[in-house]
């Protein structure tokens, strides 16, 4: 089941109190960026973000789930509802992402 742009939308409006937040669309799923880095995506209207050490920290209860078939687990974003527990997420998790690579 791909994602919809309204849920996409959505994320990004809750998002929208951080600096350079970018997308890709991959295959009907939407790949999320955060100053060049990839910090998650949203999968079958889920938001899922990587487990990176600090993410865990702030979700410990989160559910890890598959975005799809073939991919390592994801932690699953239950809060998208705060916006000021994504911007925390998102600026914890950013010293622990990869650089995106240049093609």
């Amino acid at each position: 089941m791909a994602s919809s742009k309204d849920y996409l939308e959505y994320i990004l409006d809750q998002l929208s109190g951080l600096d350079d937040i970018s997308y890709c669309a991959m295959m009907g799923e939407y790949i999320i960026y955060y100053r060049g880095k990839v910090v998650g995506g949203i999968y079958d209207d889920r938001f899922l973000v990587k487990p990176v050490k600090a993410a865990v920290a702030m979700m410990p209860d989160a559910d890890m789930e598959l975005p799809y078939e073939g991919a390592k687990e994801m932690l699953l974003v239950a809060d998208v509802e705060n916006r000021e527990f994504l911007r925390e997420l998102l600026d914890t998790m950013y010293p622990e992402l990869l650089t995106r690579k240049k093609r």
